[in-house]
């Protein structure tokens, strides 16, 4: 199973939906809260290559992109390809 990180703050509707769509899918994730965590922040921007809205995604070492990003590859059946070429 790959790994995924999805960087999130608390009240975000973003972070909520595309949560909600990776649970949907029955994908693990790793959630990591950046409210208030600077270190954090400043890891996902650099991370991201500047990206400094949340929700962040990343499927192993691909930046997926944000919350639309995500839904639109769904909506065109790539996130099931991209997840499966990241199955070891």
């Amino acid at each position: 199973m790959p790994n995924i990180d999805i960087y999130t703050k608390a009240y975000c509707p973003y972070c909520t939906h595309a949560l909600a769509l990776l649970k949907s899918k029955q994908l693990t994730y790793n959630e990591i809260k950046i409210d208030g965590d600077m270190n954090k922040r400043s890891a996902m921007i650099e991370r991201s290559n500047g990206g400094y809205t949340v929700p962040q995604i990343f499927i192993d070492d691909v930046h997926v992109g944000g919350c639309d990003q995500l839904i639109a590859l769904e909506m065109s059946n790539q996130l099931e390809a991209l997840l499966e070429e990241k199955q070891y």
